[in-house]
């Protein structure tokens, strides 16, 4: 069996462009399920919950994200993914490294195959994006180390639930970020990528479930 990865790496240039599109349908969740090999802090937590949902919610995917435990794992769900977190997710108490090559994130693919599991390398993240973060207030770190994490997530989610190995030219879908769309307020798919997650049987059993409501 022959494995592969789709893998978001990095980049030295940018694209612009696109609004959001459409409205959140529907409340039925698709259970993501988030492993940490350390746990973060709850700042970097809640900062990653939130973007995932403004990144996703305008393409009609709504998540509850679970733990691994017997009660997650035996709730029902439309849907499900598994995602870990590799490394150390905490911007606080870093030394200077140089900007680290290679992927930030990657889904798994088996003989063609999209399979429901991905992985977010938070170390490299942070030595890619260091620089630019450490130019905002400490204060404000964790926050935006947050959201950085949760747009490589939605990258791979992409993956996942459009099932596609296919790349947008722009926005959050594109083959490799920026350190500026990683820290910048706002970050976002273009319009045929979110079309792609609409029309997805992802989507279509998200809203078969809340229809049965």
């Amino acid at each position: 069996m022959k494995a592969l990865f789709l893998c978001l790496m990095l980049a030295v240039w940018s694209c612009f462009g696109g609004q959001p599109g459409g409205s959140a349908g529907g409340s039925a969740p698709i259970a993501l399920f988030a492993q940490f090999e350390h746990q973060p802090p709850a700042a970097v937590v809640d900062a990653l919950h939130a973007e995932v949902d403004a990144i996703m919610q305008p393409a009609g995917l709504h998540f509850e994200w679970r733990s691994m435990d017997a009660e997650g794992r035996s709730r029902p769900a439309v849907e499900l993914a598994v995602v870990t977190f590799k490394g150390r997710c905490d911007p606080a108490g870093w030394a200077a490294t140089p900007i680290q090559s290679g992927a930030l994130g990657w889904t798994h693919v088996s003989d063609g195959v999209i399979l429901p599991f991905s992985e977010v390398d938070c170390e490299r993240i942070h030595g890619f994006m260091q620089r630019g973060l450490s130019s905002f207030p400490a204060a404000d770190r964790q926050e935006i180390f947050g959201r950085a994490l949760a747009r490589v997530l939605a990258h791979e989610l992409y993956h996942i639930f459009a099932d596609t190995s296919r790349h947008g030219s722009c926005g959050v879908a594109k083959s490799a970020y920026t350190v500026q769309e990683l820290v910048s307020d706002d970050f976002e798919f273009e319009a045929r990528e979110r079309d792609a997650l609409r029309t997805s049987k992802a989507h279509e059993r998200l809203e078969a479930s809340t229809d049965e409501r």
